[in-house]
């Protein structure tokens, strides 16, 4: 049976939208270690939203291994999408389409892959399995800003309660939480 292991960057206020408040600090090696553990060492698929699908294809599709360690990774990894609105997953090798969010079909798909299952971003598809107790691990890269507005990963109202399970910082004031149910 598959781990979903979730990795959002976030603000001090809990904003996981547009990440542009990442620039004030510069991705490190050590952030590039610990971000390769969660992603080649250990996962086998990578899940998607509609939207970071659709975003990140581009990117990385451009990308190779000189322009950033990780490209391997994102373009030759089976890739997952969950899409309501997609009649294909054509555009980006590897990819397949799951169809709209439900449960069970996520249940039957962690079910079907041996290893971890790496999903980043995708808000809309974080909130929902959070929701429904399908996030294994979950990854927050928190960066030491707060934004005021912007899609928030808990939106007002949610109440849920994660156990520590590892931390660790970095030299740009960026801090690595993993959390589990």
């Amino acid at each position: 049976m598959g781990q979903i292991k979730v990795s959002e960057f976030i603000t001090l206020d809990g904003v996981i939208g547009a990440p542009t408040f990442t620039f004030d600090h510069p991705f490190t090696d050590a952030m590039g270690e610990a971000m390769g553990r969660l992603t080649t060492g250990g996962s086998e698929a990578i899940l998607f939203g509609r939207t970071t699908w659709e975003e990140s294809g581009p990117a990385w599709t451009s990308r190779d291994m000189a322009d950033d360690p990780g490209a391997p990774f994102f373009n030759d990894t089976p890739k997952y999408v969950v899409s309501a609105s997609r009649t294909d997953a054509d555009g980006w090798a590897h990819s397949s389409l799951l169809g709209g969010y439900d449960a069970a079909t996520l249940r039957e798909f962690k079910d079907g892959v041996a290893g971890g299952i790496y999903c980043y971003g995708s808000g809309t598809l974080v909130r929902a399995m959070l929701a429904d107790g399908l996030v294994d691990e979950l990854h927050l890269w928190l960066y030491p800003v707060a934004v005021g507005d912007g899609p928030k990963l808990f939106p007002e109202g949610t109440r849920s309660t994660l156990r520590l399970g590892g931390s660790e910082s970095f030299d740009n004031g960026v801090v690595h939480l993993t959390y589990t149910p």
